[in-house]
């Protein structure tokens, strides 16, 4: 499973990004997916999640801002940040969790918010 994560960027606080993570390769094993971000100096955390049966999670302080969503036709998870702060800051991770537990990552996003 191979994982391309897209849509970081600059944005101001309050306003809106959008970051999608596309996976391909044997994707039929994926039970589910979810954004973890790292900002620097910091332990990378979980933001939110999807399984396959479409149920979310998400970090507590996260909710109500973000959404994560899953099209699985096309393989692919978005996370909607909506309200961004400048703690937001971070690079921004998707994983998708395979069968017989094997975790894949993708490379990382950058957000990066300014106040």
């Amino acid at each position: 499973v191979q994982l391309q994560a897209s849509g970081g960027g600059l944005a101001q606080a309050g306003r809106s990004l959008r970051l999608s993570c596309a996976a391909s390769g044997d994707t039929f094993t994926i039970n589910r997916m979810g954004w973890y971000r790292q900002a620097p100096g910091k332990q990378r955390e979980f933001v939110a999640g999807v399984a396959e049966d479409g149920s979310t999670s998400y970090r507590e302080s996260l909710k109500g801002r973000f959404t994560i969503s899953r099209d699985k036709a096309k393989n692919t998870v978005y996370l909607e940040m909506n309200s961004l702060k400048p703690e937001d800051t971070a690079v921004y991770y998707c994983k998708a969790e395979a069968a017989w537990y094997v975790d894949y990552w993708g490379k990382g996003t950058q957000v990066t918010v300014s106040s």
